[in-house]
């Protein structure tokens, strides 16, 4: 009874503070609808990145990875910070400076009206089939598991999945074809306030009820038994991400996610001013290095307890035969139940249930977007009213709803939930990011430079990992390498097309001044010390830190304060080097 109420209290709590914050807003306009009419200020935009990014699909399916390969996952989850530094600093002043809607609209201005077309289809492919399903399982399995819907209803696991999926769904599609971008955000930031509480209980209480009723004991377990499982850099062949390829693959991955990702980004152009829009980048980043506590530290604790008999995890149901595969999927929903009281059960259920619509309707509205704004307004119906374009984007929703819904249950017979999602999403994110930072870097670049890439990129990938499996002949490369190598030949032949093929006329990005463009003034030391906490995050979990007998917190920080150090010297000294040089250049001319 306390479950449910505090869900109803908060659920509808929240529900009603969005309809005040928006209710003034017109949303039969495009800016309205689509861009919260730019208004957006840092904290609106943090929250909203942090919830998008961090809903069920990540509690869960990146805690069930934890749980079976230990705190090196945590890459996917710490990277992030780094990435939305490169946002902040090369991604964001470009694109608010043209005063665009969509990425794709971007690769308009870059590369001509067909690019935007193609690159429109990838992304809506990217949400339809590489995000809107992971989003609506995973968040079926955590809320069927925490409020025990199989016991409640007497229903199977996989008829379970479908009853959640087909209520998440048409709850979260009803919520995203009438609200819009502003009410999301609204949203997504007294979520992730919520969820960031009790998130970052479960692995206290978790610790607590590892060690017995101390907290103390749990931590001592954690570091002394199995300390093997804290080990973050992947220094070892066979972890799950070794070393090379978080630096060749995860961090490529992110940087497409983070940086060109419609669903993502889509809440940064709606900013105030390129400052408000750094500081929400920048905070989300901090956000991200906190979210390791309730992203991975959980999934690593459940291990402990199911080893210890602590915590039943039952075992995988496949084609309605039972596997000897534990299901890690529900590892997090399971372990939640287990530590948390029944009346902050219903508190987090309800806040989970927030972040599960706030990625459905992220990904909903994108897609919306994309289709009103970068097809039908351009090449279906150029003078469409805003009303007209607004009601088509409504109409596309409802029906990418309905596929979702259909196509999510399948997914329970992935081997691992994350990565399946992450994998799929390789064979397109990498090519539009490297065609993206192709705008970038070359003023000269044609379109086709970009066309030849985007398709060698899919086919590379689609080839190298899920035809060949990674066996390239003479080396068996791991499929993050293969991301690597993917964007390193993208780059080589685009620029080799570039190089021969060079445009006439240099490339000039329009200034729209529709955004404020003046950079904040503390971005560059706030950037400065998220990149300290990355390195420090990471030495502490490594045997320079509490992972071996040798290791300590002081050398950890140690090393992390030289290396950044180091780095933070090396830049100055290039950027000063740099301004004489331009300072002479103007001086001789």
């Amino acid at each position: 009874m306390f479950t449910l109420i505090s869900f109803l209290f908060f659920t509808f709590l929240v529900a009603f503070i969005s309809y005040l914050k928006t209710k003034n807003e017109n949303l039969n306009q495009i800016s309205g609808y689509f861009l919260a009419g730019r208004s957006l200020p840092w904290y609106v935009i943090a929250g909203s990145l942090f919830l998008t990014n961090i809903s069920a699909e990540q509690l869960t399916g990146l805690n069930a990875n934890a749980f079976t390969n230990g705190a090196n996952v945590m890459a996917w989850e710490a990277t992030s910070a780094l990435t939305l530094i490169v946002l902040a600093f090369v991604f964001l002043p470009r694109y608010l400076k043209s005063g665009i809607s969509t990425v794709p609209q971007f690769l308009e201005n870059r590369f001509g009206r067909r690019m935007r077309l193609v690159s429109s289809f990838i992304f809506i492919y990217a949400i339809v089939i590489g995000f809107l399903p992971f989003v609506l399982y995973a968040g079926a399995i955590t809320l069927g598991e925490l409020f025990n819907i199989s016991d409640v209803l007497g229903l199977s696991v996989n008829q379970t999945t479908w009853v959640m999926v087909i209520s998440i769904g048409v709850i979260g599609g009803i919520y995203a074809v009438f609200g819009g971008l502003k009410a999301v955000a609204v949203s997504d930031t007294i979520n992730g306030i919520a969820l960031l509480i009790c998130g970052l209980m479960v692995p206290i209480l978790a610790l607590h009820y590892l060690g017995s009723g101390s907290f103390t004991e749990g931590m001592h377990i954690l570091v002394t038994d199995a300390p093997e499982r804290l080990n973050a850099p992947g220094l070892s062949e066979s972890a799950n991400i070794p070393w090379h390829g978080m630096i060749s693959g995860v961090i490529i991955i992110n940087l497409f996610y983070w940086c060109t990702n419609q669903a993502i980004v889509q809440r940064t152009l709606a900013a105030k001013s390129l400052a408000e829009s750094q500081k929400g980048a920048l905070a989300a980043g901090l956000l991200k290095i906190v979210g390791v506590l309730m992203l991975v530290l959980p999934g690593i604790v459940a291990w402990h307890l199911h080893q210890r008999g602590m915590l039943d995890i039952p075992f995988k149901v496949q084609s309605g035969n039972i596997t000897d595969i534990i299901n890690a999927d529900i590892s997090y929903p399971t372990l939640v139940q287990a530590v948390l009281p029944p009346w902050l059960t219903g508190f987090f259920g309800a806040a989970m249930f927030g972040t599960i619509l706030s990625s459905f309707n992220s990904g909903i509205n994108s897609l919306s977007t994309l289709i009103s704004l970068d097809i039908y307004k351009q090449f279906v119906n150029p003078t469409a009213s805003d009303i007209q374009t607004v009601k088509v984007g409504k109409v596309f929703g409802i029906a990418t709803t309905i596929i979702c819904i259909i196509a999510a249950p399948y997914i329970a017979n992935a081997d691992s939930l994350y990565t399946l999602m992450r994998t799929i999403m390789a064979v397109i994110n990498v090519p539009i990011f490297a065609v993206v930072l192709l705008g970038i870097i070359s003023k000269r670049a044609p379109a086709l430079s970009g066309y030849v890439g985007l398709v060698f990129g899919m086919v590379f990938f689609y080839t190298t990992h899920f035809v060949l499996k990674g066996d390239l002949g003479f080396i068996q490369v791991h499929w993050l390498n293969l991301v690597g190598l993917n964007l390193f030949f993208m780059l080589s032949i685009m620029l080799t097309i570039r190089y021969f093929k060079p445009m006439d006329v240099a490339y000039q990005q329009p200034v729209t001044q529709d955004v404020e463009i003046t950079e904040w003034k503390y971005a560059v030391p706030c950037a400065w010390a998220l990149g300290f906490l990355f390195c420090l995050l990471y030495t502490v979990l490594s045997p320079l830190g509490i992972t071996s007998p040798s290791g300590s917190l002081f050398k950890a920080a140690l090393v992390s304060i030289t290396f950044v150090g180091t780095l933070y010297f090396t830049f100055n000294t290039l950027k000063k080097k740099r301004n004489q040089n331009l300072k002479e250049n103007l001086a001789n001319h």
